[in-house]
């Protein structure tokens, strides 16, 4: 387990940003997206959209992955 964060580029609305998340997180979020036929980017790009001006985007992609994990 790698605890810390390794950063990767996405492409939100057609605008590259780079999001830093912890292995474990990376790879729940990409199940996730491959579970729901989505790919990665577009994912982030509702987390992105639908996130409160006080939560960073890296933050909002953990919620989401761990909300996703206990509704199972």
């Amino acid at each position: 387990m790698n605890a810390r964060p390794k950063k990767h580029s996405l492409t939100l609305r057609g605008h590259r940003t780079s999001v830093s998340l912890e292995d474990d997180f990376w790879d729940a979020f990409r199940e996730i997206a491959a579970q729901d036929g989505r790919a990665i980017n577009d994912l982030a790009a509702e987390i992105d959209e639908s996130r409160g001006g006080d939560c960073g985007l890296a933050s909002a992609i953990r919620l989401f992955v761990l909300h996703r994990l206990r509704a199972r």
